[in-house]
C-alpha cells in the first residue's frame, strides 16, 4: 500500500484536481439543495463534462457531486421541511424541528459535521479493504465472474418501488437494450435495423440523459409548482453547539457511520435504507428517545452521517467487481471505462497510483464539502428558491449539450429523446427507470462471462457450481433475494393492516 500511497498523493494534490472538487462540491450542493433535483440527475447531466478529462480529475470532479449530494439534500430538509434528497428524509423529522426552535445554523451544521464524519470514515474503509476485495477478485474466473454479475442483478429486486413485478420488467427492458450492437462473441449486428451507427451500441450517458433528467423536465412541466419564499437571514442564529450536544452525538455519529459502510457495500441498498436504520438504531439506544422527532440533535447526526459513510462503500464493490452499489456509482462506471479502467485486480496492479489517488481524494472531497458547507451555507440556502421557469430551461439546454457533446452528432440528441419518450411512458405506467439502468450496465457483462463459461464446458452448466466462489455467490443471491422477498412481503402486510 505504501508504494502507491506516496506517488499517489503527487497525482493527487495538482491545482486541476483541486479545482474540479471544489466545481464538484459547489454543484453537488447546490442540486442537492433544491427539491425535485436528485444526485443521480445532477451525475448524470456532467458525466460528459468528464469525457475530455483524464481520469483523476473526471473521478474527482464525479465524487464531488455525489458525496455533497449526501450534504446538500439536509439543506431543504432542515429549512423548508422538504427534503431535497430521498435520504434527507430522516434528517427531516428532527433538523426542521430544530430549525423551528430557532436554531438553523446548529441544525446545519450538525448536519454537516456528521456527513464529513460520515464520508472520511467511509473513504478510510474504502483505502483499506477495496485492494484486500480486490486480490479475492483476482481469483475469479468467467463463471464465478457470472455469479457476480447475476449477484449485481439481485439489486433490482431492492429498487423497484412498491411492485418487485415492474421492477422486473424494467431491467428485462434494460438488458434488451443492452443487446443492441455487436454481439460480444461473433460481432454480428443484433438490433441495429440497418442503422450503422447503432453497431457500437448505445452510449450509457446519451440513454441515461433521456430516462433520468428530460423525463424530470417533462415531469416538472406537467404540474405547476408554487414558489418559495426563504428567508434567509434566519440562518444568522449564531449555531452554538454545545460541549454536552457534542458528546451525546459522539456514538450516534461512530455508529451510524459502521452501518452506512456495511450498508452501502451490499450492492442494491443505498443511503436512503442506511439513513432510516441509522435513525432507528439511534433512537433505541438513546438515552433521551422522547426527543426524536422533536429537533433531537442525535437524530440529525445519525441520519446525516450515515447516508455519507455509503458513498465510499459503494465504490469497493465497482472498483473490485465492477459491481455497482447504487444508480449513481452505476454512472461513474462508464467515466471509468471511457478511460480504460476496468474494474478488478487490474486496477489495483497496473493502475495502482491512480486507483489509490481516487480513494485519497475521496477524503480530500469530503474536506472541501466541510470547508464549502461551513462558508456558503447561506447561498445553498438562498437556491431552494429559485423559480422553477428559470431552472427549468437551463436544465434543458445542459441535456442536449450533454447529448451533443459525448460524440459531437445530433444522432445521439436524437436518442436521448426517444429516450426521454420511452421513461416517460414508463412513469405513467409506473415502472421504475433504476432497473433499466442496471439493466444497462450489467447486461453486456452478464452475456460475456455466461457464453464464454458455457463455452469452456462445452455447454455444462456444471461449471457455475464448479467452485468455492460459485457456491458462495449462490448462497449470497439466495439470501439476498429472499431478504427482500421477505421485507415486501411485510410492507405489503403492513399496507393492509393500514386499510383495515
Amino acid at each position: 500500500m505504501l508504494q502507491h500511497i506516496i506517488p499517489a498523493t503527487g497525482l493527487l494534490f495538482t491545482l486541476e484536481n483541486i479545482l474540479w472538487i471544489n466545481i464538484g462540491v459547489f454543484v453537488g450542493s447546490v442540486f442537492a439543495a433544491i427539491p425535485g433535483l436528485s444526485v443521480i440527475l445532477c451525475v448524470i447531466l456532467f458525466l460528459p463534462v468528464t469525457y475530455s478529462m483524464t481520469a483523476i480529475p473526471g473521478m474527482m470532479f464525479l465524487l464531488g457531486i455525489y458525496c455533497a449530494g449526501g450534504y446538500g439534500g439536509s439543506v431543504s430538509a432542515i429549512l423548508i421541511n422538504t427534503p431535497g434528497t430521498p435520504h434527507a428524509a430522516a434528517t427531516m423529522l428532527d433538523g426542521h424541528p430544530l430549525s423551528e426552535q430557532g436554531r438553523t445554523k446548529a441544525a446545519l451544521k450538525i448536519a454537516l459535521y456528521a456527513s464529513t464524519f460520515g464520508g472520511v470514515f467511509s473513504a478510510l474503509m474504502l483505502l483499506f479493504l477495496g485492494p484486500q476485495v480486490a486480490k479475492i477478485a483476482a481469483q475469479l474466473g468467467t463463471a464465478e465472474y457470472f455469479m457476480v454479475c447475476v449477484f449485481g442483478l439481485t439489486i433490482i429486486a431492492g429498487v423497484s418501488g412498491k411492485s418487485m413485478i415492474k421492477g422486473l420488467i424494467s431491467a428485462c427492458l434494460g438488458l434488451l437494450i443492452s443487446c443492441v450492437g455487436s454481439d460480444p462473441m461473433t460481432s454480428y449486428d443484433r438490433f441495429t435495423f440497418g442503422i450503422s451507427r447503432l453497431y457500437l451500441g448505445l452510449d450509457l450517458a446519451i440513454c441515461l440523459i433521456g430516462l433520468f433528467a428530460l423525463v424530470e423536465i417533462m415531469a416538472k412541466a406537467e404540474r405547476r409548482l408554487d414558489r418559495l419564499n426563504l428567508d434567509t437571514t434566519q440562518i444568522k442564529d449564531d449555531g452554538v453547539i454545545t460541549k454536552a450536544e457534542y458528546k451525546r452525538m459522539a456514538r450516534p455519529v461512530l455508529i451510524s457511520s459502521i452501518i452506512g459502510v456495511m450498508v452501502g457495500i451490499i450492492p442494491g441498498t443505498g443511503a436512503s435504507e442506511a439513513s432510516w436504520f441509522s435513525y432507528n438504531t439511534a433512537k433505541n439506544m438513546s438515552k433521551h428517545p422522547e426527543e426524536f422527532g422533536h429537533g433531537s440533535v442525535e437524530g440529525v447526526a445519525a441520519a446525516e452521517s450515515a447516508n455519507n459513510a455509503v458513498t465510499g462503500a459503494t465504490l469497493i464493490p465497482l472498483l473490485t467487481l465492477g459491481i455497482p452499489g447504487d444508480g449513481t456509482v452505476a454512472i461513474m462506471l462508464s467515466a471509468l471505462m471511457i478511460n480504460g479502467l476496468n474494474p478488478g485486480l487490474s486496477l489495483f496492479t497496473t493502475q495502482g497510483d491512480i486507483m489509490y489517488a481516487i480513494m485519497l481524494g475521496l477524503i480530500l472531497v469530503n474536506v472541501f464539502m466541510c470547508l464549502q458547507g461551513k462558508f456558503l451555507t447561506t447561498l445553498f440556502a438562498k437556491v431552494v428558491s429559485i423559480p422553477q421557469e428559470i431552472l427549468t430551461p437551463i436544465i434543458v439546454i445542459f441535456c442536449f449539450a450533454g447529448a451533443y457533446s459525448v460524440n459531437e452528432n445530433y444522432f445521439d440528441v436524437g436518442v436521448a429523446l426517444i429516450f426521454g419518450a420511452l421513461a416517460w411512458v414508463l412513469r405513467k405506467l409506473e415502472l421504475p427507470p433504476v432497473p433499466i439502468l442496471l439493466g444497462l450496465v450489467l447486461g453486456s457483462m452478464t452475456e460475456t462471462n455466461f457464453r464464454r463459461a458455457l463455452l469452456i464446458s462445452n455447454g455444462s452448466p456444471r461449471i457455475f457450481f464448479s467452485s468455492v466462489y460459485c457456491i458462495i455467490f449462490l448462497v449470497l443471491i439466495v439470501a439476498a433475494v429472499g431478504t427482500i422477498v421477505h421485507g415486501k412481503m411485510k410492507e405489503r402486510k403492513a399496507a393492509l393492516k393500514k386499510e383495515d
